[in-house]
């Protein structure tokens, strides 16, 4: 087996389907910003700000985890930084060769200084739209809906996404701690979503038992499972799940650190790849979590085993579970397998170097 390194992960194409807005800043943005609009942070320079808003394996918990939050979204919440936040995104993915980004976050909490729904989800769009005619990057946005916030509060998130299908929304999400906050209770948000044909998917079994996802599937009709780690503890719904080739969104790196599993040699998107499900690989937060697209390949290569062919197929299981439309998903993967079966391991340099 061809040991990969991470320049030969990095020319791979992929995609990042769940990566949230709020936890991907560059740590010299959240400085610039809260110095342009009087934010008062922790810490004032790079190397001392890096420890509140970045987090090792170290991370005691999942609330110690979520502190980071509250650096970022104070600097997230007008027009011109959202644009750029999301810009800075997708240009970071796309120097990696990430083809598709679907990018996550409640616009609830981007509100504190006025803005209105409409107008924050406007400011992602543009963005996007801004990395992608510049890098060829294609995007979409997941808006999520929020645990433990009130029900009627995912509702509106819900009427949101349904105002923005086919403008760039491509899928609703309910994030937010699982643990007393149940699917079921949001039943009615995912309602209007699936009325109105839009894909779903849902934060379930990461910090919470095999019966968050079944809520998730059975109740609410996520198209995705965000995490799911712990459905490794129902056979029976593993089975389920997949049988019906619903895909699974694994952020291992992040799955240490928020303690759902306790080591990456733990983590089972191994077993549930050899067992046949549909998994992707995805970051969850670059800067909150300290991590790549291509950096999370190579955890699984190194530490969990994954070949180069196996790599590949995850990368191809990415592109199908897409919230995309078949036709354009279907030209995306030709145009992608071909490259897939052109690729070889070592870098450019290294090439120019044997010449």
């Amino acid at each position: 087996m061809p040991k990969l390194t991470l320049a030969d992960l990095q020319r791979l194409p992929k995609t990042d389907l769940h990566v949230h807005l709020d936890g991907s800043l560059r740590i010299q943005t959240i400085l610039e910003l809260a110095e342009e609009q009087k934010v008062k942070l922790p810490a004032s320079t790079p190397e001392k700000l890096r420890p509140f808003v970045q987090k090792g394996e170290d991370c005691p918990s999942l609330v110690e985890y979520l502190k980071a939050f509250d650096v970022t979204l104070a600097v997230m919440q007008t027009y011109d930084s959202l644009v750029r936040t999301a810009f800075e995104l997708a240009e970071d993915a796309a120097k990696e060769n990430v083809r598709y980004i679907e990018v996550r976050y409640s616009p609830i909490l981007h509100q504190q200084q006025g803005l209105t729904l409409h107008t924050i989800v406007q400011a992602v769009l543009e963005g996007l739209k801004k990395a992608q005619k510049q890098y060829g990057i294609r995007y979409g946005v997941i808006i999520c809906g929020i645990r433990h916030m009130s029900p009627e509060t995912s509702n509106k998130l819900a009427d949101l996404t349904v105002a923005f299908k086919n403008k760039g929304v491509v899928g609703f999400d309910l994030a937010g701690a699982e643990e007393n906050f149940p699917a079921k209770k949001f039943r009615e948000a995912f309602g209007r979503v699936l009325a109105n044909n839009i894909n779903c998917t849902l934060h379930a079994g990461e910090a919470y038992g095999p019966e968050s996802i079944h809520q998730a599937v059975h109740l609410c009709g996520a198209h995705r499972i965000g995490h799911g780690v712990r459905l490794i503890e129902d056979g029976d719904l593993l089975n389920y799940i997949n049988d019906h080739r619903i895909p699974l969104e694994c952020c291992p790196s992040s799955n240490v650190q928020t303690k759902a599993v306790k080591r990456l040699e733990d983590h089972p998107i191994r077993l549930f790849y050899d067992l046949g499900l549909r998994v992707t690989v995805n970051t969850d937060n670059r800067l909150v979590t300290g991590t790549t697209v291509s950096e999370e390949y190579l955890k699984l290569h190194e530490t969990l085993g994954f070949t180069l062919d196996e790599i590949k197929e995850v990368i191809i299981m990415g592109f199908k579970s897409a919230f995309l439309p078949y036709a354009i998903k279907r030209a995306m993967l030709a145009d992608v397998v071909a490259e897939l079966k052109k690729f070889k391991p070592g870098s450019l340099d290294s090439k120019k170097e044997q010449l």
